[in-house]
């Protein structure tokens, strides 16, 4: 791991997880330093399922990440300051298909130990084994304001993931 980021037990993160996600965001990344694609997420959570610490995401099966997310056992959640805020807006309204988002945000990519690529810039890193996947059904929406997120009936799956690293940025 790179020596500007230190480990550090998911449960030991002092931040509040509802701003890190809704209010920050954080990049999802998926795939090799071969082939990856990242994108903007301000859906999620993390908690403890199955006696281990696990983050939970939502990709829609039209964005580019999906198939990358699908394809791999890892993925990462990369969290920033208001600094890179930018590089996240850009990422979040930009295909990866259509642009090479590396070169447009000048984000560094960064190899995790189990092979996944997380950004060199972030201050908080999670590397997540998937455990469990389950497609939102819209049957199962018991408050029907939900369906307005969902114009195009394209519902997302959500990813269940074991955080088996997590990383905080060492301030100097």
């Amino acid at each position: 791991m790179h020596k500007t980021f230190e480990p550090l037990h998911p449960a030991n993160l002092s931040e509040n997880a509802i701003k890190m996600i809704g209010g920050d965001w954080m990049l999802i990344t998926a795939g090799s330093r071969e082939s990856f694609n990242t994108m903007t997420a301000s859906w999620g959570g993390f908690g403890v399922l199955w006696n281990k610490p696990v983050a939970f995401i939502f990709v829609r099966p039209v964005r580019y990440t999906y198939l990358f997310t699908e394809e791999m056992e890892t993925f990462t959640l990369s969290f920033f300051s208001d600094k890179y805020r930018k590089a996240l807006n850009y990422c979040g309204s930009h295909s990866g298909r259509d642009v090479d988002k590396i070169a447009e945000t000048g984000l560094t990519p960064l190899s995790m130990p189990e092979g996944s690529l997380a950004f060199a810039e972030a201050k908080i890193i999670m590397e997540c084994k998937k455990l469990y996947f389950q497609d939102l059904q819209p049957l199962n929406f018991l408050d029907r304001d939900i369906d307005r997120h969902y114009p195009g009936q394209d519902y997302h799956r959500m990813y269940v993931g074991e955080i088996i690293h997590c990383f905080r940025r060492q301030e100097p």
